[in-house]
């Protein structure tokens, strides 16, 4: 494989994530627990909005085929999406939502806190402009985890049953192909070998603080960077790409 195609694929990975949990926040406006919180995830939707508009620009112009970041936003279909199935699970209740949110802040902590040393000057400035909001990310979502957890007895059981649900879609966040290879070979990417273990030391110490068990090893839903992705996923992008895919000639 060809540096560039590889190069576009790897962008294109970490700009899905990111827009589609984007997406999945910003359904939470307006629905919030509390007030607080319903501007929170709307600001860290927004954040993550952010952080895959950069992203898919980069990607547009690594590709050099005239597309924009709209055009790989709004008119690539499910199976053309590469982003972590974690990120596209329903929203369900707040604990769902808290838990699916934690498990990918400590991930993307320690991949973006690697990534900032890519040979790529331009992924390594945009993974550094973007560590200081994924640390406050992770701040939030460990503070919510301890509060759930550690708290009545119907929260800890919510978040728990929440972190169950949800763990099989965990493995997904470190798998690797030639893509990684190449690009890890070369300096530009980040290896999630090496970010997994930092990954579930944070994760196994947080969950003691919060009176939460690991789950046990279970079988792994893998599939992301093939395309493969879990049914919620077409669901979501017919909601967030009707308005794009109707009228594509309107300017915003």
């Amino acid at each position: 494989m060809e540096i560039h195609k590889a190069l576009f694929e790897y962008c294109l990975r970490l700009a899905d994530s990111s827009l589609i949990l984007g997406q999945r926040l910003g359904e939470w406006c307006g629905h919030g627990p509390i007030l607080e919180e319903d501007i929170a995830l709307t600001n860290i939707s927004l954040d993550f909005v952010g952080h895959a508009t950069a992203l898919l620009q980069y990607a547009a112009k690594v590709e050099g085929k005239g597309r924009t970041e709209d055009d790989l936003a709004y008119h690539r279909s499910e199976r053309e999406f590469k982003n972590v199935l974690l990120v596209e699970q329903p929203n369900g209740d707040y604990a769902k939502t808290i838990a699916r949110q934690f498990l990918f802040d400590t991930f993307q902590y320690y991949y973006y806190q690697a990534l900032q040393e890519s040979k790529d000057e331009t992924l390594a400035a945009l993974a550094q402009k973007s560590f200081k909001e994924i640390t406050y990310h992770l701040r939030h979502s460990s503070q919510w985890v301890l509060r759930l957890g550690d708290g009545t007895a119907e929260s800890h059981e919510r978040i728990q049953n929440a972190i169950n649900d949800l763990w099989m879609f965990t493995g997904d966040l470190f798998d690797m192909d030639e893509v990684d290879a190449l690009l890890i070979k070369e300096g530009i990417a980040a290896d999630p070998g090496q970010v997994k273990q930092k990954w579930n030391d944070h994760v196994a110490e947080l969950f003691k603080k919060a009176t939460l068990q690991m789950p046990a090893p279970t079988y792994m839903q893998r599939g992301s960077r093939e395309g493969k992705h879990t049914e919620h996923l077409g669901y979501l992008l017919a909601e967030m790409q009707y308005l794009p895919r109707t009228f594509p000639d309107a300017k915003w």
